[in-house]
C-alpha cells in the first residue's frame, strides 16, 4: 500500500511516518512538503502508480489541501476505489467536516497529531488496502 504524506511541517511528516511505521506499515511511504510537489509527482505516474491512502494537511501555504482535492478532480476517474484521502489536521472546524463532504475522495478527517486511533481507522475503512499486520 503506497501511501502519501502531504504537509509542510517536517516534524508533522516525521511523526506520522513514525507512527505509520510503528502501527506496521511496511509499505513505500512518500513524503511531500508542499502539496503542489504531490500534484505533480502523483499526476505523472498515474495510472501506474496510485497511492492506497494520501494523508493531507488543509493548512499549507501555496497550495492548500482544499486546492489539492481541486486540483485533483480530473484525476477522480482514476483514483475512484484506488485512493483514499484522509484530511490530517489540527482544526476542529465543523465547516471543514462538512466542507470534505464536498469530495468522493475524501474518506475522512483524522484529527493531527497521527495516532494508533488514526491508523486503525484508517485500516477499518480501507481494510483490504491496509491489512493490520500479522
Amino acid at each position: 500500500m503506497l501511501t502519501y504524506l502531504i504537509d509542510d511541517d517536517p516534524i508533522s511528516l516525521f511523526l506520522a511516518e513514525q507512527v505509520l511505521r510503528q502501527e506496521g506499515v511496511t509499505s513505500p511511504i512518500r513524503p511531500f512538503a508542499t502539496a503542489e510537489e504531490a500534484l505533480h509527482f502523483l499526476s505523472s505516474h498515474l495510472p501506474t502508480e496510485v497511492p492506497a491512502v494520501i494523508l493531507l494537511d488543509l493548512n499549507m501555504p501555496v497550495m492548500n489541501g482544499w486546492e489539492f482535492l481541486e486540483a485533483l478532480r480530473p484525476y477522480a476517474a482514476a483514483l475512484a476505489g484506488r485512493c483514499h484521502i484522509y484530511i490530517l489536521t489540527s482544526s476542529l472546524a465543523l465547516a471543514d467536516t462538512s466542507r470534505a463532504k464536498d469530495f468522493a475522495l475524501v474518506s475522512g478527517i483524522i484529527h493531527k497529531p497521527l495516532n494508533e486511533d488514526g491508523v486503525q481507522g484508517i485500516r477499518h475503512a480501507a481494510g483490504q488496502l491496509c491489512p493490520s499486520p500479522e
